[in-house]
């Protein structure tokens, strides 16, 4: 029985046009059994068809019996011209629909209507990552952080460089008496002793003043989370075996002879090599014929590829899958020959139009997605996290914590300097502003200095 809403009124009137010549029946469903798609869980089927199915059906309101296709085929045609597989039972009238990881073919729309694809894929091809790895990347450990990042830490170091400078400077802890001694921390000393922080080491002397200490304190705690970022991802890089591979377009596969590459015979994906007039893909045809290559199905190619010099050519979204469960599997990022898997219907069926539309609304509202993550979700992660550059968003609280730490050093050094300013102002009688410029005149200028002593040489 169907149970018609504002969204599937067409559609449940159309059925129920349907059921009331047919009688109280469901929409008959074919499938196939293939992982992660439709798979055996006890009595029942589950896969990412199977969810598919049922989020297509509580939007267009209708209730369906689904079963196993009867000769495990997708659909072709024989020597007589008569299709078999799926294709065969919606076209001689055994099922309404089928959902499946159908490609949408040529041939096939002259048999039947197909909705709107609900799945891209295209040929791509795996190998094993040591096969495919590039170790002829120097700088690799340069690239453990982002370019970004690091501008940020050399601003970061000249800024801190130059704060514990100008503290130094300011603070009248630093020197007691600035025009008879000599201040210790010289721009250089600065720069030195800031390089030696960052690489937790001890270098030239330590400031006195607590706006000094602050700032150096601050560099420190700086320099720890830095290095422990970056230790942490180089950790991460020197146990991934994720590196930059080598082979990634099947341009390069066909242009070495070191690894041996096939695909499944007489399938859809040796058609496209063999049909096809680009001269690099005519090149994989030729080879492949010539070489017998070949694998008896899919199971047969990723065993292959696991096993030793091989790269085996298939679906790409069949081949995420055999990486998400083999970890010494990897996918060249190049894909070809894009097609779509649609549900199929029999030819002239109203179905089509509002199945296509539920499952455009299913694409825009990310459920399709959701589906495909749950199914394709890889066992590797765990163990090997791709190392990734750190952006600065990473390290922004830590660059934050530095511009804080060096704004209070640079505050503490000025209330140093302000608070000797007014005892001084006060013994002489003078203004605490004229003080406080004199003062900092002799210790970036060389000027001479106000202090009582000199108060009375003037004098004298």
């Amino acid at each position: 029985m169907l149970y018609p809403n504002s969204y599937s009124s067409p559609l449940a009137s159309i059925l129920n046009e349907m059921f009331c010549i047919l009688g109280p029946q469901v929409l008959r469903v074919t499938t196939i059994k293939e992982e992660p798609y439709a798979m055996s869980k006890g009595s029942e089927l589950e896969g990412f068809c199977i969810d598919l199915l049922s989020a297509v059906s509580k939007k267009l309101d209708f209730k369906y019996d689904i079963k196993l296709v009867k000769d495990s085929r997708y659909g072709k045609t024989d020597d007589s011209g008569n299709w078999n597989g799926m294709i065969g039972e919606i076209v001689r009238g055994e099922a309404d629909i089928a959902v499946a990881p159908l490609t949408v073919t040529a041939k096939r729309e002259t048999a039947v209507d197909m909705t709107k694809p609900f799945m891209q894929t295209g040929l791509s091809f795996i190998l094993r990552k040591d096969l495919a790895s590039d170790d002829s990347q120097f700088l690799n450990l340069l690239n453990l952080f982002s370019t970004e990042v690091w501008v940020g830490v050399l601003v970061a170091y000249l800024l801190t460089s130059v704060c514990i400078f100008l503290v130094s400077r300011i603070s009248p802890c630093e020197w007691e008496q600035p025009d008879t001694e000599n201040n210790s921390f010289t721009l250089s000393h600065s720069f030195w002793y800031t390089v030696g922080a960052l690489t937790l080491q001890g270098a030239g002397p330590h400031p006195k003043a607590l706006s000094g200490r602050v700032i150096t304190s601050i560099w420190w705690l700086f320099s720890l989370v830095l290095l422990a970022c970056y230790f942490a991802n180089l950790s991460l890089w020197l146990h991934s075996d994720n590196q930059q591979q080598s082979i990634k377009s099947f341009e390069d596969l066909a242009n070495q002879n070191l690894i041996e590459y096939g695909t499944i015979k007489d399938s859809s994906s040796f058609a496209f090599f063999k049909n096809s007039n680009n001269p690099t893909y005519h090149r994989i045809y030729e080879h492949i014929k010539n070489a017998q290559s070949y694998s008896l199905n899919a199971e047969e190619g990723i065993r292959k590829a696991q096993k030793g010099n091989y790269a085996f050519i298939g679906e790409s979204v069949s081949l995420d899958l055999a990486v998400a469960r083999y970890c010494n599997l990897t996918r060249a990022p190049e894909i070809i020959g894009m097609r779509g898997y649609s549900i199929a219907a029999p030819l002239g069926s109203p179905l089509v139009k509002n199945l296509s539309v539920a499952i455009l609304h299913l694409s825009e509202s990310g459920e399709l997605d959701y589906f495909h993550s749950k199914w394709w979700a890889s066992s590797c992660m765990a163990k090997n996290g791709k190392s990734a550059p750190l952006k600065p968003t990473s390290l922004k609280g830590i660059f934050l914590l530095l511009a804080l730490g060096l704004g209070l050093g640079l505050f503490l050094a000025l209330m140093e300097l302000a608070a000797k300013s007014r005892k001084i102002a006060n013994t002489q009688q003078k203004s605490c502003c004229s003080v406080m410029s004199a003062e900092l005149s002799q210790r970036f200028r060389g000027g001479e200095p106000t202090t009582p002593e000199s108060s009375e040489k003037n004098k004298a």
